[in-house]
């Protein structure tokens, strides 16, 4: 029953980012791996509740696929971000310039103008626009308190890949947006096998590929809304497919296909294959406003308890709706010990046939975390 899925996952990724490879390479090993997701300073809750980062007395159920992701074939910081031993170039310090792009002094930004620029082996702690298409940002460590780190202005088939974003601490100096479709406008975005981290948000766009990513450790200033991937609905395709979310606060989400205003239509989404921990709901799943959505597909995910016993302080999903049109939830499950199965092609994964495994049923949470 699993290879006539991927099939058609292969298909529907290769439609949407015009015939792009798509499936995550696991393989590629870091040198210097960092520490599993740790604990944050408590935050308000959606609620106005603090929540609690590990829920004193709660069932704990992490499993090593939780604690070492990539020992079940998901990413964290061995296969991620910039591959160790890179040597990077310092920007301006050591170069300021290169074909297609430059060092603009008066905002301290870094600016990809021309289209077809490859941008590679920088270290660049300032922000990065890119405002030309067909650019490929790779091995380039981008850390800032800023309002993103990297931000793509009026864009097509842009990829940003094996690369590390993050803000400068967990506190003030967090990052705005980690990566930003800034206008929401650009098409043919594929961000993979990406490291980002100490954000209010990681990633926000609304159409293309989103995978192989590690998303953690976010940080916090008081007010924030805290989003692994924000999505702000639209009916633009878009795939987030074999990424591992940590969201270790009480608020707000892993990932939120959720439209920023009501009377808005979310569809075409497509969230498979994915390890998510933690959040208010792991999961928002586009009807929150009471907008209408269809063709949303979540489905082969695993929900984490390292810090909550539902996945998320409130719970694994909230406002997905299984009546709408080709919407489905199918295959989800609590992530356990075990992995004995699912052999995929292209996936270096050594299991996942989910015999013995708890599956994540929308039948038994409140009627008031889902949508109807």
């Amino acid at each position: 029953m699993k290879a006539p899925r991927l099939a058609l996952e292969v298909t529907l990724v290769l439609i949407l980012i015009a015939g792009t490879a798509i499936l995550v390479d696991h393989a590629r090993q870091a040198s210097v791996p960092e520490a599993s997701p740790s604990g944050a300073a408590p935050e308000a809750s959606p609620s106005g509740a603090a929540p609690k980062v590990s829920p004193s007395g709660a069932a704990q159920v992490p499993g090593k696929c939780v604690t070492a992701p990539h020992t079940c074939g998901f990413p964290d910081a061995t296969d991620t971000g910039v591959p160790g031993g890179t040597a990077l170039r310092s920007v301006p310090s050591q170069v300021s310039r290169g074909p297609g792009w430059h060092f603009d002094a008066r905002d301290g930004s870094v600016v990809v103008t021309a289209s077809g620029t490859v941008l590679s082996s920088l270290y660049i702690p300032h922000s990065l626009v890119i405002e030309a298409s067909d650019v490929t940002i790779r091995d380039v460590r981008v850390v800032t308190g800023g309002y993103f780190g990297i931000a793509l202005r009026h864009t097509a088939g842009v990829t940003i890949e094996d690369s590390t974003v993050s803000g400068q601490t967990r506190t003030i100096g967090r990052v705005g947006s980690a990566i930003v479709d800034a206008y929401g406008d650009s098409t043919g975005i594929v961000i993979k096998n990406d490291n980002i981290s100490q954000f209010k948000t990681g990633v926000q766009i609304s159409t293309g590929l989103i995978a192989g990513n590690y998303i953690h450790d976010p940080g916090y200033i008081h007010g924030d809304h805290t989003n692994g991937i924000y999505v702000a609905g639209t009916t633009e395709p878009l795939t987030i497919y074999g990424n591992t979310i940590f969201n270790n606060l009480g608020q707000t989400d892993d990932i939120n296909l959720d439209a920023s205003t009501s009377g808005q239509h979310v569809a075409n989404k497509i969230v498979v294959d994915n390890m998510l921990v933690g959040g208010g709901y792991s999961i928002y799943g586009g009807g929150a406003r009471n907008d209408r959505t269809w063709n949303i597909l979540i489905e082969d995910n695993e929900f984490g308890r390292l810090y909550y016993p539902k996945g998320g302080q409130y719970g694994p999903v909230a406002y997905f709706n299984p009546a709408g049109s080709g919407n489905v939830w199918s295959g989800n499950v609590w992530s356990g010990n075990d992995r004995p199965g699912n052999n995929r092609p292209g996936n270096n994964r050594p299991g996942n046939n989910r015999l013995g495994r708890a599956t994540v049923s929308p039948g038994a949470w409140p009627s008031s975390a889902v949508a109807g």
